[in-house]
């Protein structure tokens, strides 16, 4: 067994790559951690999705590649330019809503919302209004963050507020949490 990606591609994803690449956004989610949204997605089938960090759409095209037809995916993003990639290569996809909105005027203003699985690509829903946007996952939803093991972008003092997120997510009574140390450090989680 290899860590090797033989799984087709997303049909957007080879372009979205060029996009991104020329557009100088450097945080995209690796392929790794992309093929484990797309599995985790078909986990899901008539699922409601949340992808708290668009960016450019590219793990937006393996989420959408893993769910069925039925399934809805709502994806924000705070940075025209970058979501603009996204619209530009899925917005043809009528299970996608995405949304050009700051994180937590997003979540404040959407709280009731539930969804069944939620990956937290940015600061909001990860080190920012966690116990927010754990309140809109479903029972039995999945929770999804990466970026967890040291990354060469990380600001100086970042390490610590990734342990102490680590920290908080395992003393947690309503989730179920499994830490991976590969692709850049995932952590995967169930409400229960």
């Amino acid at each position: 067994m290899t860590q090797e990606i033989n799984n087709p591609l997303p049909s957007a994803f080879v372009a979205i790559d060029l996009a991104t690449k020329a557009s100088g956004f450097t945080m995209a989610s690796d392929i790794q951690t992309c093929s484990l949204l797309k599995t985790l997605a078909a986990s899901k089938p008539g699922g409601k999705f949340l992808e708290l960090g668009t960016g450019t759409g590219l793990s937006t095209s393996w989420i959408l590649a893993g769910m069925d037809s039925s399934s809805t995916l709502i994806s924000i993003d705070n940075d025209e330019k970058f979501l603009d990639i996204a619209e530009n290569h899925l917005s043809q996809d009528t299970r996608l809503a995405l949304v050009l909105a700051d994180g937590e005027d997003w979540v404040e203003s959407n709280r009731e919302m539930k969804f069944d699985y939620i990956f937290a690509d940015t600061w909001h829903g990860k080190y920012l209004l966690l116990d927010e946007v754990l309140e809109m996952l479903n029972k039995g939803g999945i929770y999804i963050i990466d970026d967890m093991l040291p990354q060469p972008n990380w600001p100086e003092g970042h390490d610590r507020k990734a342990i102490n997120l680590i920290k908080d997510l395992e003393a947690r009574k309503d989730l179920v949490l499994t830490k991976q140390v590969w692709a850049t450090g995932i952590v995967i989680a169930v409400k229960v």
